[in-house]
């Protein structure tokens, strides 16, 4: 496929066609369903769908027909289906990814910025969703219209938008039950919603981490009562609660200590941090607005690569039964409420870890406390396949010919369920997980902004691949 006319083509289109149509996506305030329980009455997720719909028919891909699916209750997803090219049609089908929901705006975005005013600065387009993931859906069609116009070839394309991503994709798995016949033999998947280290190279996304979510409350009595009586009679709620804790996680170095929740780090993927590492160093210590005189859990850079990646964790991420201090008197609380929320390796079994947390928790209890569990959820994690040669080659190619520099991997110690579920659904097919995304992108905070050049060198990225892929 001829390169120049690849490029000349994504970069025409993403000026003059892609930016402003992505700049009206990021004024429509598509909040995620978890964060509008109206949604379906507000209409901004449809106005989202509705936008790039219309954006997308106006390309005129070849044979393409669009389709906005709805199940009963559960947000829309557009699917875009394009015939391929002569030739490609045994090919199987290339399943493109995005989503079109986004995250609360939350407060504190710097002046003349806003999560709904779409500013473009510096070579940076800022407003919430522009980087996570709303250019998705118009990378996909750029590449393929480069493809066409570059006289190369493309299986079967679909591209798929969902509008559930940032709640965690809920009614994703009901999607790919209903579009199974659809969607047909998927062969190669492309993510394009993740990211890397810096924005000088093409950066994959080979492993995502599990989760999985527990509600634990230790209760010692039927009412608060006096501290200055009760204490050492009852025991704290919060003292049994710590020592419940000391049976999962290592205090002092944050180990876990369940079996279940650990696995062998594969050498594929030590070796692919070591390289990573090598190329951005300290990228991973310094990706975080640390207090002044505070230092990570480690001094070697591998080791926190591999601990956010392939590593179990557990985060107190919110707690109930506390007053606030300012109301606090002396009181020995009738209960305490934590919210624990464990990231788990990309292999792990996430209901096996599931079952071990609440053995651990709820086994000869001190003092005979009583131990409530609720809102238990687990997700598995992902581990991509090893690379086809004609994705290997291809990926070699892109990285000396868009990039100019070696392409590196990154493991995600968060989670797209998306490719857990086209992983366990899709076994043999091959992925590519990769994305503008970048440590100062500001995914879910305040100033979020997606690096255009990034994007276009993605979007060309893509559509070798997609050749790559019909040729096999």
């Amino acid at each position: 496929m001829e390169q120049t006319t690849v490029r000349e083509t994504v970069q025409r289109l993403w000026d003059s066609e892609v930016l402003p149509s992505l700049s009206g996506l990021v004024e429509i305030p598509a909040l995620s369903q978890a964060f509008d329980p109206d949604w379906a009455a507000n209409g901004h997720l449809d106005a989202a769908v509705r936008h790039v719909q219309n954006w997308i028919a106006g390309r005129g891909l070849p044979g393409a027909t669009l389709d906005v699916v709805r199940l009963d209750g559960r947000s829309p997803v557009l699917l875009v289906d394009v015939p391929a090219t002569p030739g490609a049609e045994d090919r199987g089908t290339v399943l493109l990814y995005g989503h079109l929901d986004k995250q609360p705006p939350v407060g504190g975005w710097a002046e003349g910025l806003g999560p709904w005013t779409p500013v473009v600065r510096d070579g940076r387009l800022y407003g919430r969703g522009s980087a996570d993931d709303g250019y998705a859906g118009y990378a996909a069609t750029a590449a393929l219209e480069a493809v066409h116009a570059a006289g190369g070839a493309h299986a079967r394309s679909v591209i798929l938008l969902e509008t559930g991503e940032e709640s965690g994709s809920p009614d994703l798995p009901r999607y790919l039950e209903h579009l199974s016949e659809r969607l047909g033999r998927v062969s190669f998947v492309v993510c394009l919603d993740s990211g890397g280290n810096d924005y000088e190279r093409l950066w994959l996304t080979t492993s995502l981490r599990g989760m999985t979510q527990v509600h634990v409350t230790v209760r010692v009595l039927q009412a608060a009562a006096h501290s200055g009586l009760a204490s050492g009679v009852v025991p704290s709620s919060f003292r049994v609660l710590r020592q419940l804790l000391d049976r999962i996680e290592d205090a002092e170095t944050g180990e876990i200590k369940l079996a279940e929740l650990n696995v062998d780090i594969p050498a594929n993927r030590r070796e692919e941090a070591a390289a990573t590492v090598a190329v951005a160093p300290g990228a991973i210590s310094g990706s975080f607005p640390l207090m002044p005189g505070m230092r990570p859990v480690s001094d070697d850079e591998l080791e926190l690569l591999l601990n956010q990646s392939w590593r179990p964790t557990l985060s107190v991420i919110g707690a109930e039964g506390f007053p606030e201090p300012a109301n606090a008197g002396n009181v020995l609380r009738d209960h305490t409420t934590l919210a624990l929320s464990f990231r788990l390796p990309p292999t792990a079994d996430a209901a096996a870890a599931l079952n071990a947390v609440e053995k651990a928790l709820t086994t000869d209890v001190p003092y005979g406390a009583v131990v409530e569990l609720s809102g238990m959820e687990a997700a598995n994690g992902w581990n991509a396949p090893d690379a086809s040669p004609w994705l290997a080659s291809a990926l070699e190619r892109v990285s000396d010919e868009v990039f100019g520099a070696p392409w590196r991997s990154v493991g995600l110690g968060g989670s797209i369920p998306f490719m857990g579920l086209l992983g366990e659904k899709y076994p043999e097919a091959q992925f590519l997980v990769t994305g503008a995304l970048g440590p100062d992108s500001n995914a879910h905070v305040p100033d979020e902004w997606l690096h255009l050049a990034q994007a276009k060198r993605l979007t060309e990225a893509v559509a070798h691949m997609l050749d790559a892929h019909a040729r096999g």
